[in-house]
């Protein structure tokens, strides 16, 4: 069992970036794929980005490809997600989220739906001011 958590949220303004972490407090994320999603406020949780363990696959919604950049650290056992050029549209609490495989084959299919990741973290907010 794996339990993220993150961190690196705050308040910042339009056109600035920020780096988000997660970092495993228990367990590793060897067989995982991670991801990254986000709930806006009266919006649903959406998909942000994910990157697998060990296949290093990785996949990114549409509205954040080409400003935002998924990557890990498998030293430390952290994911982090670099969002850069951010907009107001990205104000919203971000979770970080485990999807464990038990094959590494099943590591180069990177599932989107929130109800395939099995360990979640507690979120961390991110707002963005115009």
């Amino acid at each position: 069992q794996v339990q993220p958590v993150e961190s690196g949220g705050g308040l910042v303004q339009a056109g600035d970036s920020l780096r988000l972490s997660c970092a495993a407090s228990t367990g590793t994320f060897s067989h995982c794929i991670i991801g990254w999603f986000r709930q806006g406020p009266g919006k649903e949780r959406e998909f942000v980005a994910a990157v697998s363990w060990s296949a290093g696959v990785i996949s990114y919604a549409d509205p954040v490809k080409g400003r935002f950049i998924i990557s890990r650290d498998n030293a430390k056992n952290t994911v982090y997600l670099q969002m850069n050029n951010l907009k107001p549209d990205d104000t919203a609490v971000y979770y970080c989220a485990a999807d464990f495989r038990s094959r590494l084959v099943d590591e180069f299919s990177i599932r989107v739906g929130e109800s395939a990741y099995d360990y979640w973290g507690q979120g961390t907010q991110v707002t963005v001011s115009s």
